[in-house]
């Protein structure tokens, strides 16, 4: 299972998830026949794509304005639990959470149901992060 969390342009918050527990390839970027729509102007129409290789995920680069991790530019990169992937070198920024071992945990911002579909979060509701670096997604609330 992969988890992706974007985080907030400002703020170290998240303010959208998508989960995909059988999904060999997630696409991100523009156009609406991607997984994952994000609507930003450096974010090319298909900007990227996620491939589960078994142990482990791949990052491929398709965009224009690129991909970026750890502030490098990136053509095809292996990524871990808790990578953030930025589109484009000022653009949206995409937190991964892999094999989290607690599938069935929910995050529940204002009481809401979790789902494999996009999950908004209210941002007055969710915990600040003091270092994106060393975020990790036990930091929300969880509810088992």
């Amino acid at each position: 299972m992969i988890i992706l969390l974007l985080i907030h342009p400002t703020k170290p918050v998240p303010v959208n998830r998508w989960t995909f527990k059988n999904k060999s390839v997630i696409r991100i970027g523009r156009a609406k026949d991607n997984d994952i729509v994000i609507y930003n102007s450096v974010v090319s129409r298909h900007h990227l794509e996620l491939w589960d290789r078994g142990s482990s995920w791949e990052v491929t680069n398709l965009g224009t304005n690129g991909t970026y991790i750890n502030s490098k530019p990136v053509n095809q990169s292996f990524i871990q639990d808790g990578t953030v992937i930025r589109l484009g070198s000022s653009g949206p920024r995409l937190m991964v959470k892999l094999d989290l071992a607690a599938s069935t945990k929910t995050v529940r911002p204002n009481g809401s149901k979790d789902s494999t579909h996009s999950q908004l979060l209210n941002l007055n509701d969710a915990t600040e992060i003091e270092d994106l670096e060393n975020y990790s997604v036990t930091k929300l609330e969880f509810l088992e």
